[in-house]
């Protein structure tokens, strides 16, 4: 009795598995034919799913701003000749600087003297290693401390702060080093207090005229956009072509004294 129970259930159960069945099959004739959805995931994709895989950020130099006007900067990789560098900044600022500052004098004074000398005349190499003596020495250093003093007065980076930023620059930081770099070398040079200052009453205010007209939009990019500890490094990159032009002027001869 009991088996014969178990085994109708059993024929009833089945019944309604292939009813539903067919009602399902039924139903779906005519529907549309859709393919699966897949979402994609949020998490980052790797070739290795045991690998966590590492973020990378992008540096944006039109970034916004934070409440005290520090840029958003990133790194674009820690490996390679960018994160060796920013570390040197980081780790020891001054020297690396000083070095930057001296390649880029050298390399300028190179193209300076490229341009001007003859085909016929060799390089000047005690002009060269005078002018490295002076961007690693006077300029990196200068550079260093200037750029984090304007930034410590000034510590916004909107659009006031940077136009006070450069109106110092031009009135006090250019005039300032530019006398000390005519002065010193001329002083290399042999010439005495009175030939220094005859060299720099025809030569400072031409330099600070054309100073005006070429490091304003500099200084606006330097001050504006990059970050501190960069901005001697983006300023010396400026610096070039400016250095091709004033390493000429410091080679020029004498002033008369009279």
């Amino acid at each position: 009795m009991i088996h014969h129970i178990t085994k109708n259930t059993n024929k009833s159960h089945l019944y309604i598995n292939n009813l539903w069945k067919r009602r399902s099959i039924s139903d779906s004739i005519g529907a549309p034919i859709t393919k699966p959805r897949f979402e994609q995931s949020k998490a980052s994709y790797s070739r290795f799913p045991q690998r966590k895989t590492k973020e990378i950020e992008f540096p944006v130099p039109f970034a916004a701003t934070n409440a005290k006007g520090v840029s958003r900067f990133s790194s674009i990789s820690n490996n390679g000749l960018v994160g060796w560098y920013l570390g040197m900044i980081k780790t020891r600022p001054i020297l690396t600087k000083s070095i930057t500052s001296a390649l880029i004098y050298t390399a300028a004074d190179l193209s300076s003297q490229t341009i001007t000398r003859s085909s016929s005349e060799p390089y000047d190499l005690v002009r060269t290693i005078r002018m490295a003596g002076y961007g690693m020495i006077v300029l990196g250093p200068s550079l260093h401390y200037w750029f984090n003093f304007v930034s410590r007065l000034f510590p916004k980076r909107d659009l006031v702060a940077t136009f006070k930023k450069m109106f110092m620059g031009q009135a006090v930081f250019g005039p300032i080093m530019t006398v000390v770099f005519f002065s010193v070398n001329a002083g290399l040079q042999g010439e005495n207090g009175s030939e220094i200052v005859a060299r720099l009453k025809r030569d400072l205010i031409p330099t600070m005229i054309n100073g005006v007209m070429y490091w304003p939009i500099c200084d606006f990019i330097t001050f504006r956009f990059v970050p501190v500890h960069l901005q001697p490094l983006v300023s010396n990159s400026f610096s070039y072509i400016w250095t091709v032009y004033i390493t000429y002027m410091a080679s020029l001869e004498k002033a008369g004294t009279t």
